[in-house]
């Protein structure tokens, strides 16, 4: 099926307009109403009005099923199925979640642990991962459905291959720029977070930077939060590391202290998802710090956050520019331009350390 995004846009937009009309009718699960302060997300419809927002989300999710069966099928390009589909995708995946979805991103391999070993102290996995939350990750999904969709549609009615983008007779972007334009990129990505991880390693040195001293001496009181921020900011400070890998030499063949695949391409999907992914959930953590009251002595809570949309766009440029300058021929059109080929087999160090060094002389 080549446009499975179409399709799966369409049932997606049919269950969560069912959906909206169930709860529109008073049925329960709504997953914007009240509730209790523990259970509460950082959506920006949390606690909104269930006869407000069921039946918006009803009639958005009929019209979506129109706009998603048309442009599965009309061959003409039209602007307003264009806006409908952006829209829709930018809503759903930067505008409705909240950090929750970076956090389950950073917390991945713990949580992972607690499905077979239990959550430590009184709390359990379902005060984690609860309703509230679970549908945020929906609506990001739906999103991401929306993206694919609306980009597929975008380029078949350009008459652009589906698949890479490209127009026949259409030149590509110099490589040169786009390293100049990754490197830029790179460098406010790496520099955006750094409040965030200054403030998290000073509180747990006990430095209250940016906040009172009665809160930080709750978080001391309390098992593990502060724990917490010192691996949120060190897996901060490591991305850093693995972002700069997207202008590197060895972000494009393995370095030789990976011996077992030392000179050797790396796969550009291998840089691309992760950074993507990354780059895609900053956003709407963001975003939900903006909204968030500061208060003058609490800025450190929210204010290094606020950041994090500066940071997921420039990861997300530093992305884009990585996989445009590194992208292989396309295996639907054919259209692209060759890159360096692999060795085989096990390779000549001292060969790919010159292959590197004529693959940057050519982009520089």
């Amino acid at each position: 099926m080549r446009n499975w995004p179409g399709y799966a846009a369409a049932a997606w937009s049919l269950t969560y307009a069912m959906l909206g009309l169930h709860w529109w009718a008073g049925g329960a699960g709504f997953p914007f109403a009240t509730v209790h302060e523990d259970r509460r997300s950082g959506s920006v419809l949390e606690g909104a009005p269930v006869e407000v927002v069921a039946p918006v989300m009803t009639i958005w999710g009929l019209l979506g099923v129109l706009a998603a069966v048309a442009m599965i099928r009309s061959p003409r390009r039209h602007a307003a199925l264009l806006f409908f589909g952006g829209t829709t995708a930018v809503t759903l995946a930067l505008v409705l979640p909240d950090y929750f979805l970076i956090a389950v991103l950073a917390l991945a391999p713990v949580l992972l642990v607690f499905v077979f070993t239990g959550v430590p102290g009184p709390q359990d996995l379902g005060d984690i991962l609860y309703w509230h939350r679970g549908s945020l990750v929906i609506l990001f999904i739906g999103g991401v459905i929306w993206a694919l969709a609306t980009l597929i549609y975008h380029r078949r009615t350009r008459a652009a291959c589906v698949r890479c983008g490209r127009r026949p007779g259409a030149g590509e972007t110099p490589p040169a720029r786009l390293l100049r334009w990754g490197r830029w990129a790179v460098l406010v990505a790496v520099l955006a977070p750094v409040p965030y991880e200054v403030t998290r390693i000073a509180w747990f040195l006990g430095h209250p930077t940016g906040i009172s001293t009665e809160f930080l001496r709750m978080m001391q009181d309390t098992d593990g939060m502060l724990t917490v921020g010192l691996g949120f900011a060190v897996a901060s400070m490591l991305g850093g590391v693995l972002t700069h890998g997207l202008v590197a030499s060895w972000g494009e063949r393995y370095p030789r202290w990976i011996w077992w695949r030392a000179g050797r391409r790396v796969p550009v999907a291998l840089a691309v998802v992760p950074g993507g992914l990354v780059a895609v959930l900053l956003i709407p953590a963001g975003f939900m710090a903006l909204r968030m009251a500061l208060q003058d002595d609490m800025w450190g809570t929210n204010a290094p956050s606020v950041l994090w949309m500066v940071w997921g766009t420039a990861l997300g440029v530093a992305v884009g520019a990585y996989y445009l300058r590194r992208r292989l021929p396309c295996r639907r059109c054919g259209q692209g331009s060759a890159v360096v080929p692999e060795t085989a087999g096990r390779p000549d160090r001292a060969a790919a350390r010159a292959s590197d060094r004529s693959v940057l002389g050519e982009a520089c």
